[in-house]
């Protein structure tokens, strides 16, 4: 992945936000579909999940338009973007750890290979984007180029 887009790296570090909350927002759906026996506290918090993230993933599409809407992209706008990708990192993170818990803990998982499959997939491709906002955030990012 390029991380050099100069003027345009909001929308870009934007754009990856907002696949993958519409991604795990999908995968609460796919863990209770694949495990059709799993315990309500389980499907409990994954709905709740579910509703957390549409509502994060709003917000990302919220800030894309304004980015798009706007041509340069001002230090203000830069930081609350910065914010929203840090916590878009602590919300997967967390979803990770629900993750773990229903693999390890669930009775419906804890035996069923097709589950612990499922589970292992999501949580690599949250941590995917993890390792993509991380390398946002700390990274050794050139200037987005802003002006005041």
């Amino acid at each position: 992945m390029q991380f050099y887009y100069g003027q345009q790296m909001p929308l870009r570090i934007l754009d990856e936000a907002e696949f993958w909350k519409e991604q795990e927002r999908e995968h609460t759906v796919v863990i209770r579909v694949a495990l059709s026996n799993l315990e309500h506290k389980y499907v409990d918090a994954l709905k709740e999940w579910e509703q957390a993230l549409g509502k994060t993933h709003q917000i990302v599409v919220s800030y894309v338009e304004t980015v798009v809407r706007n041509t340069v992209v001002y230090e203000q706008l830069q930081q609350q973007v910065i914010q929203l990708i840090a916590f878009c990192l602590d919300e997967s993170m967390k979803f990770i750890e629900l993750c773990r818990q229903i693999k390890t803990n669930s009775v419906a998982a804890k035996d069923n290979m097709i589950a612990q499959t499922v589970l292992d997939h999501i949580i690599r491709e949250s941590e995917y984007f993890i390792g993509i906002a991380r390398t946002i955030l700390y990274g050794n990012n050139p200037s987005w180029g802003h002006h005041t």
